[in-house]
């Protein structure tokens, strides 16, 4: 009998130690997912507000004015910050949404104007990315 409950307690611990395991992996899935896209849309954000060739190019041809690259270029720098934060968790979850609303709007725009699949599914590559850091978010882990 006392072995069948000396068993039993390592069973237990094993079942603790896999989800002690499995909150540290999420941990590292929830932050190597945050930093990608945060870092790339801060990235994004800078080169929007310095005017860089590439970025200037891609707005004129979904045929939006100029002035819009300024407008999303602090929005997207705001968005990775408040994301990364942890005090102001209405203010993250409004970041949250508003890189939703970007990146579904990106896709839309060139779907649009006709431009290929690649440049479609891009935006919708980096939402779900999105999403799983949200989600992971919303759950508490983090």
């Amino acid at each position: 009998m006392a072995s069948l409950i000396e068993e039993r307690g390592k069973v237990q611990e094993t079942e603790s130690e896999k989800k002690e395991k499995w909150l540290q992996t999420a941990k590292w899935i929830y932050w190597t997912l945050t930093l990608f896209f945060t870092v790339t849309m801060i990235a994004a954000g800078i080169a929007y507000l310095l005017g860089v060739k590439e970025p200037v190019e891609g707005i004129t041809k979904l045929g939006y004015p100029l002035y819009v690259m300024k407008i999303l270029g602090v929005a997207k720098i705001l968005g990775g910050i408040a994301i990364l934060q942890n005090r102001f968790q209405t203010l993250k979850e409004w970041a949250y949404a508003g890189y939703t609303f970007n990146l579904i709007g990106a896709s839309s725009s060139h779907l649009f104007v006709g431009n290929g699949l690649g440049d479609v599914l891009t935006p919708l590559i980096i939402l779900c990315v999105v999403q799983i850091s949200y989600r992971q978010w919303k759950t508490g882990w983090m």
